[in-house]
């Protein structure tokens, strides 16, 4: 493969957008075509990211010197796209969720392996500098042992009544929002943290707003735009606002998260904390420069993003200087800069650093087992 890579990135609603702006920040790499799901919409789209080719999805899959593939559409489009991305001998970096059903995940993985081509899930939170020197801190024992967990992710994007986006349709989404939508990167980072596996779950869901205005015009996500009443429709909702899971690990040890997207004055708030033998940790990403050590026997620390001072794996993922505050668009970054040099040599790692499809398909699961808890109203097992 050419030192240049060149990629093509599907779908170009909120996430779309800051995939290309993290690919541009990497010299070898070329954003040389978008998809939509018409060519009249690929061209417009494609003329104000400034990408020079524009395609439907499929006649993208006939360019040849198309190298890779970002999948950023709605998650009931994933698994025929990435599949059809594999297929046509291309490698893929997929939007989470992998899948709408674990089946689908499944198969996935399967024709990933086979294919050796390189497949990555957008995890990107991961990415955080001091969520990568939380994880180091534990494997060097600075925790001790681990002795719980306690989460939470929390938005306000769907607070009001009117806030409406495809994620509520569970045609579209699934049969979890919340959980499979913030939830997943929240469980995520607790298991590649804490180095643990979830084994069981007990959830319990909540609907706020059980119907919601959907308006009868394009509205984006993350707008302010408000219409009149007369440009909504009615609809059920049956998908959670809120959830509550508590977690035990493989180690015996417990733990706990909240994720809510009808939290007011909380714009993208994952906190992780992990209480350990020896001190506790505490991240928050609303404020991801810093983080917290907690101390019994001495003054408790607040360790700031400095290259200088985090331990080289986390420094690893720093571009500035301390004080230079680093964030979300960032973790992209630092993803796609650990997926591409896999890319460069053309082939999926025996072990790659980045989270896979086989990471997505383990995120897949849990949340299924949660949604089946909320509905049993008991443990499940994962």
């Amino acid at each position: 493969m050419s030192q240049t890579i060149k990629a093509a990135i599907v779908g170009t609603g909120f996430i779309g957008p800051a995939h290309l702006e993290a690919l541009r920040r990497l010299p070898y790499v070329e954003v040389v075509a978008l998809c939509e799901v018409t060519q009249e919409l690929a061209n417009e789209k494609a003329k104000l990211l400034g990408i020079p080719r524009a395609y439907t999805f499929d006649e993208m899959l006939k360019q040849d010197d198309i190298d890779v593939v970002h999948i950023c559409t709605p998650n009931f489009l994933h698994f025929a796209q990435a599949k059809a991305v594999l297929e046509s001998e291309k490698h893929v970096i997929c939007e989470k969720p992998l899948a709408v059903k674990i089946e689908e995940a499944e198969e996935l993985v399967k024709i990933a392996s086979a294919t050796g081509l390189v497949n990555a899930v957008h995890f990107n939170l991961r990415y955080y500098p001091m969520v990568r020197q939380m994880k180091t801190m534990r494997e060097k024992g600075d925790l001790g042992e681990v002795y719980s967990v306690m989460g939470s992710y929390l938005q306000d994007w769907l607070f009001f009544q009117t806030d409406y986006n495809w994620r509520l349709e569970p045609d579209k989404s699934g049969d979890s929002r919340a959980i499979a939508d913030i939830g997943s990167h929240l469980l995520d980072i607790t298991e590649y943290v804490t180095g643990l596996k979830i084994t069981e779950v007990m959830a319990d869901f909540s609907t706020v707003h059980k119907t919601r205005l959907k308006p009868l015009k394009a509205v984006e996500t993350y707008s302010d735009k408000k219409l009149q009443a007369s440009d909504y429709a009615e609809v059920p909702i049956n998908t959670e606002d809120h959830a509550t899971v508590l977690l035990r690990f493989d180690n015996g040890s417990k733990g706990s998260i909240t994720v809510s997207q009808v939290s007011a004055g909380r714009k993208n708030r994952l906190n992780i904390e992990i209480a350990g033998s020896k001190s506790n940790i505490e991240f928050n990403s609303e404020r991801p420069n810093e983080l917290w050590i907690g101390k019994r026997e001495k003054a408790n620390e607040q360790l700031m993003k400095d290259p200088g001072l985090a331990y080289p794996e986390a420094s690893a993922l720093i571009s500035f200087p301390g004080g230079h505050n680093e964030g979300f668009p960032d973790t992209s970054k630092q993803m796609f800069k650990e997926v591409y040099a896999a890319i460069l040599t053309g082939k999926q790692p025996d072990n790659p650093s980045y989270p896979t499809f086989a990471s997505g398909l383990r995120e897949l699961i849990i949340g299924e087992r949660i949604v089946e808890s909320h509905k049993k109203q008991a443990w499940v097992k994962i």
